[in-house]
């Protein structure tokens, strides 16, 4: 998740502990931007929500009721989409516990807005570069099967029964649709238009474009964005314009 915006979920089993982080999350949003998935006052509730939310981050409790953090995150580990974890704590006797189950962060009680926009920052970054390497796509060319790297996708676009993976040096076809990699990898991809998908981080400006007289007169384009790797000038529909100008506010997710 690597300069993506994370999806956060709070896990602590005190009410008010809850809505402390949920201000302190507020007050670091212009520096630190996130996404809250929700929260949760127990394990039981924090291991539905993590799935259904595919939260990326947990700020979670260590002394909870029943399962106690440090089980949930040997639980939230065995997770297809397994989140970052930063424990948020009154107690510094489990700090050495909280890393053998991988922890990002171990932050003690009352937490400092600025010493948790830290923690969340770094534990983006860190988690980042082993989630983008991971990510990878098999495409098969001239009877070879290939590896592409996700941070290599320049975009990607929907061509009849096949979408067509573009990098800057080439061009592959793949199976998958693009909905599936939207959901997937949401935070290496943004959909420009109902056939195409680009990444965020080729994503350098838009031009103005003529509007396609064949598309839905409710969804004709009037931009062009501008990506780094190709020249190539991809149509913006009107749907999903406000998606990528916040993304260029922000500077590139």
């Amino acid at each position: 998740m690597s300069g993506s915006i994370p999806r956060i979920l709070i896990v602590d089993d005190e009410a008010p502990a809850r809505a402390r982080m949920k201000t302190l999350l507020a007050d670091i949003a212009e520096t630190c931007a996130h996404q809250l998935a929700g929260e949760a006052a127990d394990a039981r509730q924090a291991l539905a929500l993590a799935a259904s939310t595919q939260a990326d981050l947990i700020l979670l409790d260590v002394q909870m009721p029943g399962m106690d953090g440090l089980e949930l995150a040997r639980q939230l580990r065995r997770q297809a989409h397994a989140p970052a974890i930063i424990f948020i704590t009154a107690h510094d006797e489990f700090a050495l516990q909280a890393f053998e189950v991988e922890a990002l962060g171990y932050l003690l009680k009352p937490v400092r807005a600025e010493r948790l926009a830290q923690a969340i920052r770094r534990a983006v970054d860190l988690r980042g570069a082993a989630y983008a390497v991971a990510r990878q796509f098999t495409v098969q060319e001239k009877g070879r099967v290939l590896l592409v790297p996700a941070d290599q996708v320049v975009f990607l676009k929907a061509e009849q029964k096949y979408v067509s993976l573009h990098t800057a040096d080439a061009e592959y076809l793949i199976e998958s649709s693009l909905q599936s990699i939207e959901d997937e990898m949401p935070e290496l991809f943004v959909r420009v238009h109902r056939n195409a998908l680009v990444a965020r981080n080729a994503v350098v400006g838009v031009e103005k474009g003529l509007p396609d007289a064949h598309d839905d007169p409710a969804d004709k384009e009037s931009w062009l964005v501008i990506l780094r790797g190709t020249d190539e000038r991809l149509p913006v529909s009107r749907r999903q314009w406000p998606a990528l100008k916040a993304l260029m506010t922000r500077g590139g997710d």
